[in-house]
């Protein structure tokens, strides 16, 4: 599965889409189409935790407004062959109030209808995306338990790259991002806390100077 270091990759779900109209039914009998959520709105996920630090995320409502959406395809397992994409109109990408959808017809090509019958029988029923961040902020809380909770709004998106249906969920690819986001939380968490003992330290130093003097 290529990886790119510079992207994060996160999970979601992927039904069959459902076509009520008997006429719109027949219609499109010769499409394969699936749908899901790429992301939801406003809605935390955990991406880390340990026994000191919960690392939580949530995208925000307009995170995708402007987002670079250009040519977006869909994959299987990120090797590489394209199922779907947007410029040829096999592939569509639209937000609502709760969160972004996809849309991909798959009848396309003989793997793209094996993949549907995959997705149909409950199969396959996973997907991993891939995006940049040009815009987030992180809440910092204190649990009663002593924990550490920080919770990461993503505000912006600034390019989605792919959507990719899974055999197993990207876990792989979304824990490289998830290390190198809690990697750096851990490391400014750590460096607070001995700056707060160096300055405790300093300062008994100087109480005790004073008792002497």
């Amino acid at each position: 599965m290529p990886i790119k270091a510079d992207r994060e990759y996160r999970d979601m779900t992927l039904s069959v889409v459902d076509i009520d109209d008997d006429q719109e039914q027949e219609e499109q009998k010769d499409e394969k189409v699936v749908r899901g959520y790429a992301s939801t709105f406003n809605e935390p996920y955990t991406l880390f935790e340990d026994d000191s630090l919960v690392y939580q995320e949530q995208v925000d409502r307009d995170a995708f407004s402007g987002t670079d959406m250009t040519d977006v395809i869909m994959q299987y397992n990120h090797e590489g062959r394209v199922f779907a994409r947007t410029s040829n109109d096999t592939l569509s990408i639209s937000t609502d109030d709760k969160g972004l959808l996809i849309e991909a017809n798959l009848g396309g090509t003989e793997i793209g209808r094996n993949l549907y019958e995959e997705i149909q029988g409950g199969y396959t029923n996973k997907m991993s995306f891939g995006f940049t961040v040009d815009d987030d902020a992180e809440n910092r809380e204190e649990d009663s338990d002593g924990r550490i909770r920080i919770t990461r709004t993503i505000k912006h998106v600034r390019k989605l790259y792919d959507v990719s249906a899974v055999s197993i969920p990207a876990n792989d690819a979304t824990s490289i991002s998830v290390r190198s986001l809690a990697d750096g939380v851990i490391s400014k968490l750590q460096a607070e806390r001995l700056e707060k003992e160096a300055l405790e330290l300093r300062r008994k130093k100087m109480l005790m100077r004073a008792k002497l003097l």
